[in-house]
């Protein structure tokens, strides 16, 4: 899906501090009251005299969203946190305040609402109020979704289903649902504009520019299948994926697909049985490139990519994209298979000769295996350093993906159990140079390793110079945060580095601060990603924990997906599982002596 450039309206809004919406919105005089305006009412107002609904459903989704028990983390405890609200409880609190923002809000949640019981209970309470509601939405129930279109690349990675919807009013809603196959054929990303269904498919039929993109129209049911089956599975995976617009439209998306008929046909993945799957090795060991290959860790090799393509994914061995041969080599082998280096290091050379017989047969044009390949050429090198280095595999890297444990921790390790596995000392790997290797990656190259000083970062100001001036409220409310929490749970020298690191974001890819999101969400990924990239979650270097660092924001979770959007945007290496910064700039002294003491020690063994 793209998503720059696209036309929204509406955005995220959650309610103020942790205490119920009655008591922020009593009247003055009465117990409580500490404001005479509070934001939620205003921007209720704002909305409602909008003449386009969207603004005013987009709140109230949002709000839902904000009370959605789906996605919270399974490892914390049942019982219901004081500081969370429920949704019982945050429609009670707009019962209780009768003002006409309160009814207009309400009667919105009433229209999304899948509940009737909900719905009628909140109807009785808006008719004793008589209060003036927006003439579109006192139509709303009697709203049409009348086309749906499906948006496939030849690729398969993931799919957009649009959906159309008119109101009585006459107004429009468009919404675009991305379905990522790769993970699991599960909503990863939606969003809804104000617009016709043609004409935004049109634009992005436009935009797209690409013959290897189809738009379809397909029936309502199968479109309202897929996108109902696809948020069920988004809702029990986790951590949750969560995007500028996504989830916080998902209760308007779970409406505008209520409007469609049921009984449609869902994905239906393809069925490889264990004969296809031999007659495919047959076909390409007996192949011009793959004859070379053929020997018995190659075809054992070829096993898991045909496990992987088959039962995970879009569920094609055939088809190979850049994101796919990502997943593979950068999570799935190193995760998945227990073995020792020197056979997995003959993966990425098997990989490269199999993605160019599947696409030959499939017929998938040059150019396209040409970036799959180049995908392959930039994942090798962390590919190599990840099978080489101690990682958790099976059910501790299942954990640790979670957030059940932190791997940095010995204390959180379950159990007695040996977590790391599937590592040889006998491997053909010079420990030294890979050594070397790690720590010049960490700081800029061989040059910087030989020069580095373990002086300490100085107490310095934020640097706004080459930051663009739309982007500088945004950025000073994520410097805020990390300001309070490098004061707070670490020190002046990572206050410094975590300034830097937002500093060169910022000057680097200003359009992260451009979409909507949390402040909050993005100044705890700043934080851990430098407090990551100088090992502070080690036990050894203090033995703060990751937790303990999203709970001094209120996160739960992890905070490695939005960390690995914000490295991309300032042109730092993206990898969260082995990250590195590049460059001195971004250590602190600690860290840095603990570099130079092992890199001194490599020069005496050499």
């Amino acid at each position: 899906m793209a998503r720059r450039g696209r036309h929204r309206k509406g955005g995220r809004v959650t309610p103020k501090g942790t205490r119920p919406l009655s008591y922020q919105l009593r009247q003055p005089g009465e117990t409580g009251w500490h404001d005479p305006e509070p934001d939620l009412l205003r921007n209720v107002r704002r909305a409602a005299a909008d003449d386009d609904p969207l603004p005013l459903l987009a709140l109230a989704s949002s709000l839902l969203g904000a009370v959605d028990p789906r996605g919270v983390d399974p490892f914390e405890s049942p019982e219901p946190r004081a500081d969370h609200l429920t949704r019982d409880e945050l429609i009670h609190s707009f019962l209780e305040v009768d003002r006409p923002e309160t009814s207009v809000l309400l009667a919105a949640i009433a229209a999304l609402s899948t509940d009737d019981v909900e719905s009628r209970r909140i109807t009785r309470v808006l008719d004793q109020r008589g209060h003036r509601l927006p003439a579109w939405l006192t139509t709303i129930g009697d709203s049409q979704a009348y086309q749906t279109i499906e948006m496939v690349h030849v690729l398969g990675d993931g799919d957009n289903v649009v959906v159309g919807v008119r109101l009585p009013s006459g107004h429009e809603l468009t919404a675009v649902v991305y379905i990522d196959h790769n993970l699991g054929t599960i909503v990863k990303d939606a969003f809804v504009v104000p617009e016709p269904i043609g004409e935004l498919t049109e634009m992005m039929r436009a935009t797209a520019n690409d013959p290897d993109t189809t738009f379809s129209e397909i029936p309502l049911a199968d479109a309202k299948a897929r996108i109902v089956e696809a948020i069920e599975l988004a809702s029990i995976t986790y951590p949750p994926f969560e995007s500028d617009t996504w989830p916080a439209c998902r209760a308007l998306v779970e409406w505008m697909a209520g409007l469609l008929p049921a009984g449609g046909r869902g994905y239906e993945r393809p069925v490889w049985t264990d004969d296809d799957r031999q007659a495919l090795t047959d076909r390409f060991f007996a192949s011009p490139v793959g004859a070379p290959l053929d020997d018995r860790d190659r075809r054992d090799l070829l096993d898991t990519f045909l496990w992987f393509g088959c039962d995970y994914g879009p569920g094609d061995p055939m088809r190979w994209s850049p994101v796919a041969v990502e997943i593979l080599l950068l999570d799935w082998l190193p995760r998945k298979v227990m073995a020792g280096q020197a056979f997995l290091a003959k993966a990425p050379d098997l990989l490269r000769a199999f993605v160019r017989f599947c696409h030959a047969e499939r017929a998938i044009p040059s150019y396209l295996t040409d970036q799959t390949l180049d995908a392959i050429d930039r994942s090798e090198p962390e590919y190599r350093r990840a099978i080489c280095s101690r990682r958790p595999q099976s059910p501790a890297a299942l954990l640790a993906g979670l957030g059940a444990f932190d791997p940095e921790e010995p204390g959180d390790r379950p159990g007695d159990e040996p977590w790391y596995e599937g590592i040889s000392d006998t491997d053909p790997w010079e420990y030294d140079s890979f050594m070397r290797g790690l720590l010049e990656q960490a700081v800029g190259g061989p040059e910087a390793l030989d020069a580095l000083d373990d002086a300490p970062l100085p107490d310095e100001p934020f640097d706004w110079s080459g930051i663009a001036e739309d982007v500088h409220q945004r950025v000073a409310e994520v410097l805020a945060g990390c300001d309070r929490c490098c004061d707070e749970l670490l020190d002046v020298e990572y206050r410094t580095a975590a300034r830097r690191v937002l500093a060169r974001i910022a000057r680097r890819g200003p359009e992260v601060f451009r979409r909507r999101g949390r402040a909050d969400t993005a100044a705890a990924a700043i934080c851990w990603i430098v407090a990551r990239a100088n090992g502070r979650f080690d036990q050894r270097m203090g033995g703060l924990t990751q937790k303990a660092m999203l709970a001094h924001f209120g996160l739960t979770g992890s905070s490695s997906q939005r960390a690995g959007t914000l490295l991309k945007a300032g042109g730092f290496p993206t990898s969260t599982f082995d990250l590195t910064l590049g460059s001195p700039d971004y250590l602190v002294s600690t860290r840095r002596l603990g570099i130079i003491d092992i890199r001194d020690q490599l020069g005496e063994g050499r």
